[in-house]
């Protein structure tokens, strides 16, 4: 089935979504959403009795991150049950399809959520402020049943000194600190990939959290961490530090922050040379390119070395 875009699902797909209702239903459109890099995700309207409602459909489709984890789609599922039962605004899970036996291709079926994704605001103060409740929140929940547990995107053993870089040999300092033992911390659900492009806002509040494929029990300071270095690159370090203050004020005494934790998500994100991510190009974006995201890397990367000195 084609949508309006061009874009198609398989027939099989189809097939398998119409099944997951109680009564007969039509997809009526099919929309190809922007901002997905490494799965593919479709808007559905469908139209039941005369009535329609929308749904999102995620594909998992990079073979390759499927050989690392097989239980892509039954991992975001188990998230978003999880989540909706602690309280917290995220789609609602319709049906998934783990292996891809029956829909074709591993998939996960969830409802749309009110509002869009906001990167460029018009009150920064405030946008910064309720980003960083939202994530405050979703920390509340301890998550000592959540059956997937933390661990890093990148082995610090393995990363070559950035030749990119204008301060390469603080890149080398930074993994030799990462590599030593990690502080003490309280475990608590996490997003792993909480970041401006995966909440969703109307009228200046949010409506959502989306995106929870990788959600685990884990250090608070990955999820500030990670976030803090999406702000850092779009922004600047100023916006990244406006971050943390604002998360500290609204988590209290349940925080205590450690620059370690900033610098493993710093070197999460490394893969070859830093590039603008194509997920902020889609969302309208404007203003950046590899040379300022590197730049703004480096200049990050020292506020970050600083803190240590104050330790």
């Amino acid at each position: 089935m084609a949508g309006n875009n061009g874009h198609a699902l398989q027939e099989q797909t189809v097939e398998w979504i119409k099944a997951q209702f109680d009564e007969p239903v039509e997809i009526t459109n099919v929309q190809s959403l922007t901002g997905a890099t490494s799965s593919t995700l479709f808007e559905l309207v469908v139209t039941s009795n005369g009535l329609e409602r929308s749904y999102v459909l995620r594909l998992f489709h990079k073979r390759d991150w499927l050989q690392k984890e097989p239980d892509l789609a039954k991992h975001e599922a188990f998230s978003l049950q999880y989540a909706e039962k602690m309280g917290l605004a995220v789609p609602h899970l319709v049906a998934y399809d783990a292996t891809g036996e029956e829909s074709g291709i591993p998939a996960v079926l969830m409802s749309k959520m009110p509002g869009s994704v906001v990167l460029q605001p018009s009150n920064d103060e405030v946008w910064i402020d309720e980003l960083a409740s939202t994530l405050a929140k979703l920390h509340q929940t301890n998550a000592e049943d959540f059956p997937y547990e933390y661990s890093p995107y990148n082995d610090v053993f393995l990363l070559e000194k950035p030749t990119w870089s204008k301060v390469q040999n603080e890149w080398m300092r930074a993994f030799y600190i990462v590599s030593g033992s990690r502080p003490a911390f309280r475990e608590c659900l996490i997003h792993r990939d909480f970041h401006p492009a995966n909440v969703l806002w109307e009228n200046r509040q949010v409506t959502a959290i989306v995106d929870w494929v990788n959600a685990c029990r884990g250090p608070a300071g990955i999820d500030v961490g990670h976030c803090r270095v999406n702000l850092a690159q779009m922004y600047g370090i100023s916006v990244a530090n406006d971050f943390l203050a604002a998360y500290e004020r609204h988590a209290g005494s349940d925080f205590t922050y450690d620059p370690y934790w900033d610098l493993v998500s710093l070197t999460d994100i490394l893969d070859g040379s830093p590039t603008v991510y194509p997920g902020w190009k889609a969302f309208g974006m404007k203003g950046l390119s590899n040379e300022l995201v590197r730049h703004r890397l480096d200049d990050y990367l020292l506020s970050l070395l600083d803190r240590f000195d104050d330790y």
